[in-house]
Protein backbone atom coordinates (compact mmCIF):
# COMPACT_ATOMS: atom_id res chain seq x y z
CA UNK A 1 0.00 0.00 0.00
CA UNK A 2 0.80 3.64 -0.89
CA UNK A 3 -0.05 5.08 2.01
CA UNK A 4 1.94 3.06 4.83
CA UNK A 5 -0.19 1.62 7.54
CA UNK A 6 1.87 4.34 9.98
CA UNK A 7 0.10 7.12 8.29
CA UNK A 8 -2.96 6.86 10.57
CA UNK A 9 -1.36 6.90 13.83
CA UNK A 10 0.78 9.84 12.69
CA UNK A 11 -2.16 11.53 11.48
CA UNK A 12 -3.83 11.21 15.09
CA UNK A 13 -0.83 12.42 16.61
CA UNK A 14 -0.50 15.63 15.03
CA UNK A 15 -4.25 16.35 14.45
CA UNK A 16 -3.60 18.82 16.88
CA UNK A 17 -0.57 20.74 15.33
CA UNK A 18 -0.38 23.75 12.99
CA UNK A 19 1.08 23.42 9.63
CA UNK A 20 3.56 25.89 10.44
CA UNK A 21 4.90 28.26 13.16
CA UNK A 22 1.82 30.75 11.71
CA UNK A 23 -0.46 28.24 11.86
CA UNK A 24 -0.68 28.52 8.19
CA UNK A 25 0.24 26.25 5.43
CA UNK A 26 2.76 28.89 2.79
CA UNK A 27 2.12 31.54 0.54
CA UNK A 28 0.95 31.08 -3.18
CA UNK A 29 3.25 30.82 -5.33
CA UNK A 30 3.88 31.01 -9.63
CA UNK A 31 3.56 27.58 -11.17
CA UNK A 32 6.40 25.49 -12.53
CA UNK A 33 7.19 24.00 -15.93
CA UNK A 34 6.07 20.17 -16.55
CA UNK A 35 8.70 17.87 -16.07
CA UNK A 36 11.34 16.47 -18.03
CA UNK A 37 13.39 13.41 -17.51
CA UNK A 38 15.37 9.91 -18.73
CA UNK A 39 14.39 8.12 -16.14
CA UNK A 40 16.83 5.40 -15.11
CA UNK A 41 16.57 1.60 -15.04
CA UNK A 42 17.06 -0.83 -12.22
CA UNK A 43 18.02 -4.68 -12.27
CA UNK A 44 15.34 -6.56 -10.32
CA UNK A 45 16.75 -10.02 -9.96
CA UNK A 46 16.98 -10.94 -13.83
CA UNK A 47 14.58 -8.76 -15.00
CA UNK A 48 15.34 -4.96 -16.05
CA UNK A 49 12.66 -2.25 -14.89
CA UNK A 50 12.08 1.16 -15.23
CA UNK A 51 12.94 2.73 -12.35
CA UNK A 52 11.39 6.42 -10.13
CA UNK A 53 13.89 9.48 -10.70
CA UNK A 54 13.16 12.91 -9.26
CA UNK A 55 11.39 15.50 -11.16
CA UNK A 56 10.48 19.06 -11.77
CA UNK A 57 6.62 19.64 -10.98
CA UNK A 58 3.81 19.38 -13.62
CA UNK A 59 1.48 22.12 -12.91
CA UNK A 60 -1.54 19.57 -12.82
CA UNK A 61 -0.36 17.01 -10.26
CA UNK A 62 0.39 17.68 -6.77
CA UNK A 63 0.40 16.88 -3.40
CA UNK A 64 -2.41 16.14 -0.49
CA UNK A 65 -1.92 16.63 2.78
CA UNK A 66 -4.30 15.37 5.41
CA UNK A 67 -4.85 16.33 9.36
CA UNK A 68 -3.63 19.48 9.11
CA UNK A 69 -0.33 18.79 9.00
CA UNK A 70 2.99 19.51 7.24
CA UNK A 71 2.91 15.77 5.98
CA UNK A 72 2.21 14.69 2.68
CA UNK A 73 0.83 11.25 2.13
CA UNK A 74 -0.75 10.73 -1.01
CA UNK A 75 -0.50 12.45 -4.07
CA UNK A 76 -3.63 14.31 -6.86
CA UNK A 77 -4.02 15.37 -10.31
CA UNK A 78 -6.22 18.04 -11.54
CA UNK A 79 -8.96 16.80 -14.17
CA UNK A 80 -10.53 18.77 -16.96
CA UNK A 81 -14.15 19.49 -16.05
CA UNK A 82 -16.48 21.55 -16.80
CA UNK A 83 -16.88 23.53 -13.20
CA UNK A 84 -12.68 23.46 -13.52
CA UNK A 85 -12.76 22.36 -9.63
CA UNK A 86 -11.87 18.59 -9.62
CA UNK A 87 -8.88 16.73 -8.28
CA UNK A 88 -8.27 13.03 -8.92
CA UNK A 89 -6.84 10.69 -6.09
CA UNK A 90 -7.31 7.16 -4.55
CA UNK A 91 -9.52 7.04 -1.89
CA UNK A 92 -7.41 5.27 0.48
CA UNK A 93 -5.70 8.40 1.14
CA UNK A 94 -8.69 10.35 2.82
CA UNK A 95 -11.11 9.53 5.69
CA UNK A 96 -13.95 11.28 7.14
CA UNK A 97 -13.85 13.78 9.51
CA UNK A 98 -10.04 14.56 8.59
CA UNK A 99 -8.77 17.61 7.07
CA UNK A 100 -7.57 17.49 3.59
CA UNK A 101 -5.61 19.83 1.17
CA UNK A 102 -4.30 19.74 -2.29
CA UNK A 103 -0.95 21.65 -3.80
CA UNK A 104 -0.49 21.89 -6.90
CA UNK A 105 3.15 21.37 -8.19
CA UNK A 106 4.15 21.36 -4.51
CA UNK A 107 8.00 21.24 -4.11
CA UNK A 108 10.35 22.55 -1.37
CA UNK A 109 12.20 24.44 -3.44
CA UNK A 110 9.33 27.00 -4.21
CA UNK A 111 8.87 29.98 -1.87
CA UNK A 112 5.19 29.60 -2.02
CA UNK A 113 2.64 27.20 -2.41
CA UNK A 114 -1.45 27.22 -3.87
CA UNK A 115 -2.87 25.45 -1.12
CA UNK A 116 -6.68 24.22 -2.61
CA UNK A 117 -9.11 23.04 0.26
CA UNK A 118 -11.12 19.59 -0.60
CA UNK A 119 -14.72 20.69 0.30
CA UNK A 120 -16.58 17.91 -1.35
CA UNK A 121 -15.81 13.95 -2.13
CA UNK A 122 -17.53 11.80 -4.53
CA UNK A 123 -16.77 8.10 -4.41
CA UNK A 124 -18.12 4.74 -5.93
CA UNK A 125 -21.03 3.26 -3.47
CA UNK A 126 -18.40 0.06 -3.18
CA UNK A 127 -15.54 1.98 -1.48
CA UNK A 128 -17.75 3.61 1.57
CA UNK A 129 -19.76 0.11 1.48
CA UNK A 130 -17.14 -2.03 1.85
CA UNK A 131 -13.51 -0.30 1.08
CA UNK A 132 -13.70 -2.22 -2.73
CA UNK A 133 -10.31 -2.13 -3.98
CA UNK A 134 -11.95 -1.99 -7.71
CA UNK A 135 -13.13 1.41 -6.46
CA UNK A 136 -10.22 2.74 -4.94
CA UNK A 137 -10.19 6.36 -6.79
CA UNK A 138 -11.89 9.41 -5.37
CA UNK A 139 -12.87 12.66 -7.20
CA UNK A 140 -12.78 15.87 -5.05
CA UNK A 141 -14.08 19.18 -5.10
CA UNK A 142 -11.14 21.88 -4.32
CA UNK A 143 -11.80 25.66 -3.38
CA UNK A 144 -9.08 28.18 -2.43
CA UNK A 145 -9.26 31.56 -0.45
CA UNK A 146 -9.59 33.83 -3.67
CA UNK A 147 -12.18 31.31 -5.10
CA UNK A 148 -10.43 30.65 -7.98
CA UNK A 149 -10.92 27.33 -10.76
CA UNK A 150 -8.29 25.57 -10.24
CA UNK A 151 -7.86 24.20 -13.42
CA UNK A 152 -7.17 27.92 -14.75
CA UNK A 153 -4.70 28.30 -12.00
CA UNK A 154 -2.66 25.66 -13.61
CA UNK A 155 -3.10 26.26 -17.42
CA UNK A 156 -5.80 23.04 -18.11
CA UNK A 157 -6.57 19.59 -16.70
CA UNK A 158 -6.50 16.09 -17.66
CA UNK A 159 -8.78 13.58 -18.98
CA UNK A 160 -9.95 10.42 -17.50
CA UNK A 161 -9.62 7.27 -20.35
CA UNK A 162 -9.85 3.53 -19.43
CA UNK A 163 -7.51 0.87 -18.47
CA UNK A 164 -4.35 0.65 -20.90
CA UNK A 165 -3.80 -2.55 -22.64
CA UNK A 166 0.01 -4.34 -21.53
CA UNK A 167 2.48 -2.57 -22.93
CA UNK A 168 1.15 0.80 -23.03
CA UNK A 169 3.53 3.41 -22.94
CA UNK A 170 2.58 5.79 -19.64
CA UNK A 171 4.45 7.72 -17.88
CA UNK A 172 3.74 7.81 -13.34
CA UNK A 173 4.42 11.03 -11.36
CA UNK A 174 4.18 10.89 -7.48
CA UNK A 175 4.78 12.40 -4.29
CA UNK A 176 6.52 10.65 -1.84
CA UNK A 177 5.41 10.21 1.80
CA UNK A 178 7.06 13.37 3.42
CA UNK A 179 7.61 16.83 4.79
CA UNK A 180 9.03 18.92 1.94
CA UNK A 181 11.10 17.15 -1.15
CA UNK A 182 8.89 17.18 -4.78
CA UNK A 183 8.04 14.54 -6.94
CA UNK A 184 9.28 11.87 -8.83
CA UNK A 185 8.58 9.85 -11.91
CA UNK A 186 8.67 6.62 -13.80
CA UNK A 187 8.20 5.81 -17.43
CA UNK A 188 7.62 2.43 -19.18
CA UNK A 189 5.01 0.05 -20.37
CA UNK A 190 2.38 -1.44 -18.05
CA UNK A 191 2.36 -5.31 -17.55
CA UNK A 192 -0.56 -7.41 -17.88
CA UNK A 193 -3.78 -7.03 -15.32
CA UNK A 194 -3.47 -9.13 -12.47
CA UNK A 195 -7.29 -9.87 -11.74
CA UNK A 196 -8.63 -7.34 -13.41
CA UNK A 197 -6.19 -4.49 -12.07
CA UNK A 198 -3.81 -2.64 -14.63
CA UNK A 199 0.06 -3.46 -13.75
CA UNK A 200 3.13 -1.09 -13.87
CA UNK A 201 6.80 -2.30 -13.36
CA UNK A 202 8.33 0.29 -12.16
CA UNK A 203 11.08 0.34 -9.81
CA UNK A 204 10.95 3.16 -6.48
CA UNK A 205 7.03 4.43 -6.47
CA UNK A 206 7.15 4.49 -2.52
CA UNK A 207 4.64 5.03 0.01
CA UNK A 208 2.79 9.03 -0.30
CA UNK A 209 2.39 7.97 -4.34
CA UNK A 210 -1.00 6.94 -4.04
CA UNK A 211 -3.29 8.19 -5.65
CA UNK A 212 -0.65 9.41 -9.03
CA UNK A 213 -1.65 9.32 -11.90
CA UNK A 214 -0.81 6.90 -15.27
CA UNK A 215 -0.26 9.20 -17.94
CA UNK A 216 -0.65 8.67 -21.29
CA UNK A 217 -0.54 11.72 -23.22
CA UNK A 218 -2.85 14.10 -21.34
CA UNK A 219 -5.06 11.08 -20.53
CA UNK A 220 -5.30 9.43 -16.80
CA UNK A 221 -5.72 5.91 -17.67
CA UNK A 222 -4.75 4.69 -14.11
CA UNK A 223 -3.91 5.99 -10.42
CA UNK A 224 -1.99 4.21 -7.91
CA UNK A 225 -4.05 2.59 -5.74
CA UNK A 226 -6.51 -0.44 -6.25
CA UNK A 227 -4.69 -4.01 -5.65
CA UNK A 228 -3.49 -3.77 -1.84
CA UNK A 229 -3.56 -0.38 -2.12
CA UNK A 230 -1.51 -0.38 -5.24
CA UNK A 231 1.02 -2.82 -4.40
CA UNK A 232 2.61 -4.34 -1.34
CA UNK A 233 6.27 -4.43 -3.39
CA UNK A 234 7.80 -0.86 -4.72
CA UNK A 235 8.89 -2.87 -7.96
CA UNK A 236 5.44 -3.16 -9.02
CA UNK A 237 2.28 -0.54 -8.90
CA UNK A 238 -1.57 -1.05 -9.68
CA UNK A 239 -4.13 0.91 -10.40
CA UNK A 240 -8.30 0.24 -9.72
CA UNK A 241 -9.62 -0.15 -13.44
CA UNK A 242 -11.37 2.77 -14.81
CA UNK A 243 -14.53 0.82 -15.58
CA UNK A 244 -17.81 2.61 -16.40
CA UNK A 245 -18.10 2.67 -12.50
CA UNK A 246 -15.72 5.41 -12.49
CA UNK A 247 -16.96 7.86 -15.36
CA UNK A 248 -20.04 7.29 -13.12
CA UNK A 249 -18.39 8.57 -10.35
CA UNK A 250 -16.68 11.22 -12.86
CA UNK A 251 -20.22 12.33 -14.29
CA UNK A 252 -22.12 12.76 -10.43
CA UNK A 253 -18.73 15.12 -9.51
CA UNK A 254 -19.24 16.95 -12.91
CA UNK A 255 -22.55 17.77 -12.23
CA UNK A 256 -22.02 19.44 -9.04
CA UNK A 257 -24.45 17.62 -6.52
CA UNK A 258 -23.76 16.40 -2.96
CA UNK A 259 -20.35 14.05 -2.38
CA UNK A 260 -20.23 11.05 -0.29
CA UNK A 261 -19.36 10.58 3.01
CA UNK A 262 -15.80 8.63 3.23
CA UNK A 263 -15.14 6.06 5.40
CA UNK A 264 -14.07 6.43 8.80
CA UNK A 265 -11.10 5.30 8.01
CA UNK A 266 -8.02 5.13 5.84
CA UNK A 267 -8.28 2.35 3.58
CA UNK A 268 -6.65 -0.79 4.46
CA UNK A 269 -4.58 -3.72 2.80
CA UNK A 270 -3.71 -7.60 3.12
CA UNK A 271 0.17 -6.88 2.76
Amino acid sequence: MRVPAVLMVVLMAAAGCAVGASGSRPAEHPLSTPPTSTGEVVAVGAVELPAAVPVSPDPRIGAVFVGDTQLHSCTGSVLDSPGGDLVLTAAHCLADGVPAQFVPAFSDASADAQVWSIDDVYLDPRWPASQDQRADYAIVRVSDSAGDRIESRVGGGLHIGTPPAANTAVRVIGYPMGVGGGPVSCAGPTGAAQDGYPSLPCDGMVGGTSGAPWLAGSTVVGIIGGLDGGGCREDASFSPPFDGAMHAVLARAEAGGPGDQAPASFGSDDC
